[in-house]
């Protein structure tokens, strides 16, 4: 038998049954057999005992107890094999049985290292995108800085340049000041991002130990 015959449970099993079928068989046939063998002996004895001699019936009689010796010696050794056979094919439930039990918790780990693997997946996925989105705002609050930091120039050189210019100065500042409010609701929500992405690794990172835990 090949290995993968071996450790199928259903090829296994189908051996066994097939052994305790065989052993049953040949016990039968051994019964039968020295059965037949007790009667035809029988037959004899009271076909010859007419026309035998005393002498000649004591050595028939000694044979036969010989005989009936071996014979319940033989049917000794049959029931202690039948015991044993019994005793196996108890053993082989109970070891079928234990294995169903295996299979059905490999398959229930199986099941859970599945969910936990696409919990991890999805969690990834999640990571990932938020990341996009955090590297897109840290950007747009780059783009903010720059238009500040020009802003807060172009203030400067008009605030030189003129003090008649009040209006303008007063529109430009309360520009400046939009955009100062915009940088900073820019900065919470920053802030609040990476608060969520570290929250979402550290998901993460126990789900990969579940995961190793689940494979060990």
């Amino acid at each position: 038998l090949s290995v993968t015959s071996v450790e199928d449970p259903v090829i296994m099993s189908k051996i066994r049954q097939n052994l305790r079928e065989k052993h049953a068989r040949h016990i039968a046939d051994l019964r039968a057999y020295y059965d037949s063998e007790i009667q035809s002996l029988k037959q004899q004895l009271e076909a010859s005992h007419k026309n035998t001699s005393s002498e000649d019936l004591k050595k028939i009689n000694q044979n036969l107890a010989d005989r009936d010796f071996c014979n319940l010696f033989l049917l000794n050794r049959c029931d202690q094999l039948d015991a044993a056979l019994n005793e196996a094919s108890a053993r082989i439930k109970a070891l079928e049985n234990k294995n169903n039990m295996l299979e059905k918790q490999v398959a229930d780990w199986r099941e859970r290292f599945y969910a936990v693997s696409n919990t991890s997946k999805v969690l990834q996925e999640r990571i990932e995108e938020m990341r996009t989105n955090n590297k897109e705002k840290d950007n747009t609050i780059s783009r903010l800085k720059s238009r500040l930091k020009d802003l807060e120039e172009a203030f400067e050189k008009a605030y030189k340049l003129s003090d008649n210019k009040n209006t303008r100065l007063k529109e430009e500042n309360k520009m400046f000041q939009n955009l100062l409010g915009e940088y900073e609701s820019l900065g919470k929500e920053h802030e609040r991002v990476k608060d969520t992405l570290n929250a979402t690794e550290n998901k993460l990172l126990d789900a990969n130990m579940q995961i190793s835990d689940l494979k060990r």
